[in-house]
């Protein structure tokens, strides 16, 4: 599909129309019901985590703008992808990139029982996006992966929109570019489970959030 090019410039003096890039977190598995961090592990949704993933696609499915799905390869965010593929009919496309953060041996503990296995790394850690979990990936690597994801799909779908689907902290983290602000944003921003935000890339420079954690459809 080739870009449009609106007749007169955005606010910000963009003529090229954006890639808009449909940003879906997952349903609810065992983990997130009890806040426990979940990362590589791959956790199935739970009944209502299926039904959130439904809602969700019910309200994107119908999305005719939508050109493409690409969707984490844990097992949560696949179904959740595959929830509004059953309405539209896309394929849902497995990226490998959009996986969320490894958290290492910290993985399926709670915040408590992290901060009183390693006290003084996981202080550091919810200031310092460059610690990694022990024997896991910090925030700063994330963002480098994140950011090759996001570029391959400005590249392959310039000027239209792609359904996105992955997790909290590679959402966060194109939220933070898309705002073009400072690291701090992570720890600021609240994604609940099977929310929708929007953001959008411009060719020419520039981007916008259009919108923030909505779950109108829940």
């Amino acid at each position: 599909m080739s870009e449009q090019k609106p007749s007169t410039p955005t606010w910000q003096g963009q003529r090229q129309a954006p890639t808009r890039l449909v940003l879906l977190r997952h349903g609810q598995t065992a983990l997130s019901v009890e806040r426990r961090y979940s990362g590589r592990g791959n956790p199935e949704l739970t009944d209502l985590g299926r039904t959130q993933a439904a809602a969700a696609g019910k309200r994107l499915g119908v999305d005719t703008s939508i050109s493409a799905i690409v969707s984490s390869p844990l097992a949560r965010a696949r179904a959740t992808a595959q929830a509004v593929a059953d309405v539209n009919g896309l394929d849902v496309e497995v990226v490998d990139g959009l996986t969320e953060t490894d958290f290492g041996q910290w993985e399926g503990l709670t915040f408590l029982e992290a901060a009183a296995r390693d006290p003084q790394l996981h202080r550091e850690w919810l200031g310092d996006v460059t610690l990694p979990p022990p024997g896991g990936e910090s925030f700063a690597a994330v963002a480098d992966r994140i950011g090759g994801v996001k570029q391959s799909l400005l590249e392959r779908f310039p000027g239209q929109t792609v359904l996105v689907v992955s997790h909290v902290t590679p959402i966060k983290t194109l939220l933070r570019d898309a705002l073009r602000a400072g690291t701090e944003v992570l720890y600021s921003i609240h994604l609940d489970l099977a929310s929708v935000s929007v953001v959008e890339f411009y060719p020419d420079g520039g981007s916008v959030v259009k919108l923030v954690n909505d779950t109108s459809h829940l």
